[in-house]
């Protein structure tokens, strides 16, 4: 049986609650499982997050890699994206147990992450340029809408920013709720990542770089845009890394501009909820954004 990872232990114990301590705890079992029944062996130190552990396993002759994580509304749409892309900007799945959300992917370059390439501006590229592939089609039915998050957002933006006692900080996201507004009744159809960062991004045999780790719903490719803006945050490059972006990807400059600030404010409405001082990064995003791109 493996040991599971402190920091994987920690994390869960920390973020998931009873259903955080339930999965640690079924892990070593549930691993030693899926290699009997997939016909694996453990081929390297494991690997973790903060919410899945991933085990480098060979079988059949070839490479590939285990992930367990805690089905929820996040990951279990998942398969249902990497099974729409079948390895088209990002990582191929192999094979998949509905009953746990067991996943066998290709095995990609853990060592080489785009977070490892020094120019920004080439990361930041290379992004956009694998979101204007994963975000070129439909969604598949049954994805979790962006339309109904832009209305919880809506919904719950007033009572929230009455608890922000910052006034020029109300104000700004506000602000944001009002870009949502405007673009919420067009919330597009197409398949999002929603978590495409740097370090979401391995190296890969078969392609420079892969997507990882998608947490995808249907909606309109703007609302991809935060994370890479985020991710090893320079200030002065925010408007380089948005016009890089949203010309990529095609996209109509104001409504890209509104859907970003609507994860501004979707981090925002979280940190409340859970009493935290909101994201400075996120605030200056917003700000630049506001009052920079409208010209």
């Amino acid at each position: 049986m493996i040991d599971v990872p402190v920091g994987l232990v920690e994390s869960q114990h920390a973020y998931a609650g009873e259903a955080g301590r339930a999965f640690v705890a079924a892990l070593p079992a549930r691993v030693d499982e899926f290699l009997e029944r997939w016909e694996l062996s453990v081929d390297g130190p494991l690997m973790h997050g903060v919410a899945a552990l991933v085990v480098p396993v060979v079988g059949g002759g070839r490479q590939a890699a285990l992930k367990f994580q805690v089905l929820d509304e996040e990951t279990e749409g998942e398969p249902v994206a990497l099974r729409e892309w079948d390895g088209d900007g990002a990582v191929r799945l192999l094979a998949y147990d509905d009953g746990t959300g067991t996943m066998l992917l290709e095995r990609l370059d853990a060592a080489r992450m785009l977070s490892d390439v020094e120019d920004s501006r080439k990361a930041v590229t290379v992004i956009a340029e694998l979101l204007a592939r994963l975000t070129a089609g439909p969604a598949p039915e049954g994805m979790r809408r962006l339309s109904d998050i832009a209305a919880r957002m809506l919904a719950d933006a007033p009572d929230a920013l009455r608890r922000v006692a910052d006034p020029a900080e109300r104000a700004l996201l506000a602000d944001c709720a009002a870009a949502v507004r405007e673009v919420a009744d067009e919330p597009g159809d197409r398949l999002l990542h929603w978590d495409l960062h740097f370090d979401n991004v391995l190296a890969a045999e078969r392609e420079p770089w892969l997507a990882i780790d998608p947490k995808p719903l249907v909606g309109d490719p703007g609302f991809d845009l935060w994370p890479a803006l985020n991710n090893r945050y320079e200030p002065q490059e925010t408007e380089w890394r948005f016009d890089a972006m949203s010309g990529v990807l095609g996209l109509d400059r104001e409504r890209a501009r509104a859907w970003t600030l609507g994860r501004v404010l979707q981090n925002a409405l979280w940190d409340i909820e859970d009493g935290r001082a909101l994201g400075a990064v996120d605030l200056d995003i917003a700000r630049r954004l506001r009052t920079g791109l409208n010209r």
